[in-house]
């Protein structure tokens, strides 16, 4: 039970002394607390940070670096706690946990030496030399829904390029960053170099957003709260990166035979369901040939079904709770708003599923029927519904895919992966899968429009931490 903050390398007490309730999303019961930090807590994070800056910042990159991985190494000996730790916060099906919300944080972290290689952080240019150095204080804000991912895409890079860092989890899910804190002290990082502080979004998010020590801002969220960091770090003239919501397009080209047609339309509620649809890079929206519409109707209300919620821990179950009662009453809002605007919803709704009235659950559910124009084709759901819409000819798919005001990631399936890949570089998004493309852990991540701005993971992500100082000889 994390009864206290991590701060200049000690476990301290909040100032406050209040807590924030865990609640477990399968059970609706609180199973453990965290401190609500306030201003103060964050003024005494940032503060150590700043002071070991100096230090930090000097050290060669390749110690650094090495501390990363060594921080990898040490989350792979406490996986199967992370493990459990995740599930009881956020809810994910248990092998999915295992293998994507500790799998990859432990590969990021990995990664840093590679990583940090292919960076030129010196370099001459002409009578010049430009050195590329570490942007400073990071405050870190990361959100609920792939939580010690999302640490991981800040703080490995960030600690890599030589800054310090003041972490904010998301106080719905943030008892893994405790177990990060815990590793980042057993394997020697020094002391005000990475910090964390619970709390919420007004309070402490906000104060650490706002500190003028702090140099940059990394937050991953939701656009309307990526609207409040952006201002509040605009007042002090501070670098911000932001990772925010996302409405995906996957555009099933016309020349798709039978069997391609059903695989990607199957592989499509999977792209939308992950994480019971808690995804920013979700593909949310599935768009068809008009004349196939009916068939992918069927094919997906038919896939839906097949993802059947329930326990985490049980092997059958495929689809979690959602992480919170808010955010299952948003979704269910969400669902009874089409249902009135006269959607056809195939499968699912907004009733709570069978045998399942205890747990933060909603049915998967598949909606046809709606305007590309409408309000459940247009805003960000986050929980597993999908979208079908109808297009005629190519370029109004890449119309109606382009046409909402996010641009994260999006999806293209054809048999021609030549044309896949124009229609591909027609779409405004920042990440864009073709055909079934794997997933590259050192490629950049980060959106268009009001996805938000900056890009994680790889050298793209490490860049981010880092500044230019030129030297004329």
């Amino acid at each position: 039970m994390p009864q206290r903050i991590y701060v200049d390398g000690e476990w301290v007490q909040a100032s406050g002394g209040a807590a924030i309730q865990v609640v477990n999303p399968a059970t609706e019961q609180p199973f453990d607390e965290v401190p609500r930090s306030g201003p103060k807590d964050v003024a005494r994070a940032v503060e150590a940070a700043a002071a070991a800056l100096p230090a930090w910042s000097a050290r060669p990159v390749t110690e650094r670096a090495g501390l990363c991985a060594a921080v990898a190494a040490a989350l792979g000996e406490r996986a199967d706690e992370l493990t459990e730790t995740i599930v009881n916060e956020l809810g994910m099906p248990i092998k999915l946990t295992r293998a994507i919300q500790v799998g990859s944080p432990i590969r990021t972290f990995m990664s840093m030496p590679e990583v940090a290689a292919g960076v030129a952080f010196e370099e001459e240019l002409g009578s010049s030399v430009v050195h590329r150095d570490p942007v400073g204080v990071v405050g870190a804000i990361t959100p609920w829904n792939y939580p010690l991912h999302q640490i991981a895409a800040k703080v490995a890079p960030a600690l890599t390029a030589g800054c310090t860092v003041v972490l904010k989890p998301s106080e719905v899910t943030p008892l893994d960053a405790f177990v990060l804190a815990e590793v980042m002290h057993e394997v020697g990082i020094p002391a005000g170099v990475f910090n964390v502080v619970s709390g919420t979004g007004p309070e402490a998010g906000e104060a650490l957003a706002a500190h003028p020590l702090v140099d940059m801002v990394s937050f991953t969220g939701s656009t309307r709260a990526g609207r409040r960091v952006a201002e509040l770090a605009a007042a002090g003239v501070k670098r911000t990166a932001l990772e925010l919501g996302g409405k995906s397009a996957n555009v099933l080209l016309d020349d798709l035979d039978d069997a391609a047609f059903e695989d990607a339309v199957r592989k499509g509620v999977a792209a939308c369901y992950l994480n019971s649809g808690q995804t920013c890079s979700a593909l949310t929206r599935l768009l068809v040939p008009r004349e196939r519409l009916q068939d992918a109707e069927r094919l997906a209300a038919d896939e839906a079904v097949t993802y059947t919620p329930g326990d985490p821990r049980d092997p059958a179950t495929r689809l979690g709770p959602l992480v919170s009662a808010v955010q299952r009453e948003r979704v269910r809002e969400h669902l009874r708003s089409a249902a009135g605007d006269g959607a056809t919803i195939l499968t699912g709704g907004p009733a709570a599923p069978d045998g399942l009235e205890r747990g933060y659950y909603v049915r998967p559910t598949v909606i046809t029927g709606v305007a590309p124009e409408s309000r459940i084709a247009q805003e960000e759901i986050f929980g597993p519904v999908l979208v079908i819409l109808p297009y005629d000819g190519e370029d109004e798919a890449v119309r109606i895919a382009n046409g909402t005001a996010y641009g994260l990631a999006a999806g293209v399936r054809a048999a021609d992966q030549e044309r896949a890949r124009r229609v591909a570089r027609r779409l405004r998004a920042g990440q864009i899968r073709i055909n079934d493309g794997a997933h590259n852990g050192l490629a950049p991540f980060g959106g268009f429009k009001q996805s938000g701005y900056g890009r994680e993971y790889g050298r793209f992500g490490l860049e981010e931490f880092l500044t230019t100082t030129s030297v004329q000889l």
